[in-house]
């Protein structure tokens, strides 16, 4: 029964809890390394290790997000999307889904009272400091790619604390609302455990 309430509060805080990344100025060198980290091409590899893992986290990820994306094939491509893009920045793809489910509720055309935009709400203001005029914070990969980049930079600045960075990400640096509600749905809902798997060869 808790783990229901833990559910239906987090749906329902969804869009109030929308991300508002506040600006702030970067040395030159921290600016072209989020330039460069928002502009790489994606390369055409997995992010998955092996191919069994890729169908074991993408078909659990999938059944839980069934509901708020009824589109089986652009849902895989989503979940896709969020394992590389994780993976890239150094992030748990859950954790990443934790934050997704607190700021749009994956709701690809969420704009919070803001501005920010998109899966992971990212604040327009971005675009100009490291990206390119084209970019677009609708676009999946473009969003994904922005929002994970910030959080990993977040990350950085607050050496490895995640509860700051978070706090960071939502422009609500210092108060436990936010952060904690991220942890609630990466662990009572995006938690994944790795299937164990037999032996092979008789070892």
């Amino acid at each position: 029964m808790r783990w229901l309430i833990t559910a239906l509060l987090l749906c329902a805080v969804s869009a109030v809890h929308a991300g508002a990344q506040k600006y702030e100025p970067l040395s030159a060198s921290v600016q072209a390394a989020l330039h460069k980290a928002v502009s790489d091409a994606r390369p055409s590899v997995s992010s998955f290790k092996m191919p069994q893992d890729a169908a074991d986290w993408l078909g659990e990820m999938s059944r839980r997000l069934e509901k708020r994306i009824p589109d089986r094939a652009y849902r895989i491509d989503l979940l896709r999307s969020v394992h590389y893009e994780a993976t890239r920045a150094g992030l748990d793809p859950q954790l990443v889904l934790g934050l997704m489910h607190v700021e749009s509720g994956f709701r690809k055309y969420a704009v919070s009272s803001a501005g920010a935009r998109g899966y992971m709400q990212v604040m327009p203001f971005w675009v100009e400091l490291i990206g390119r005029s084209e970019d677009s914070l609708f676009d999946l990969r473009t969003n994904l790619r922005y929002g994970c980049t910030i959080l990993r930079h977040y990350l950085d600045i607050e050496k490895g604390d995640l509860f700051r960075a978070l706090g960071r990400y939502n422009g609500s640096l210092g108060k436990a609302e936010y952060p904690n509600l991220v942890r609630a749905a990466w662990q009572n809902h995006w938690h994944y455990d790795k299937p164990a798997r037999l032996a092979q060869n008789g070892d």
